[in-house]
């Protein structure tokens, strides 16, 4: 069982920037590959940005490349996501979410563990 915790959302400017955090509880977190996602109202959940268990490999979907960045400290059970150059755009509730497999994963079905998410919302 893995317990999944996000925050750090807020509101932010246009151009601005914000960091969130998953806070993650269980017995071998340091195995599994983590990854962001984000739903905006009316529109389904879409893929964000993964990383391998040993933080060696990183992916991010088209929309993002470039302005966002995702991490993790095994060490503290943590994974982040960095955003940049923020657009409107972005404005969702993201998701943190942990796949048991350590490679990384592009899509909904195949992670295990998911949070609760975080608002982030981007003004004009």
């Amino acid at each position: 069982q893995v317990q999944l915790v996000e925050s750090g959302g807020g509101l932010v400017q246009a151009g601005g920037s914000l960091r969130l955090f998953c806070a993650a509880s269980g017995r071998t977190f340091s195995s599994y590959a983590m990854g962001w996602f984000r739903q905006a109202p009316g529109k389904e959940r879409e893929f964000v940005a993964t990383i391998s268990w040993s933080g060696g490999n990183t992916y991010y979907a088209d929309s993002v490349k470039g302005r966002f960045t995702i991490s993790r400290d095994n060490a503290k059970n943590a994974v982040y996501l960095q955003m940049n150059s923020l657009k409107p755009e972005d404005t969702a509730v993201y998701y943190c979410a942990a796949r048991l497999a350590g490679g990384m994963g592009f899509s909904q079905g195949e992670y295990d563990y998911w949070g609760q998410g975080t608002q982030v919302t981007v003004s004009s």
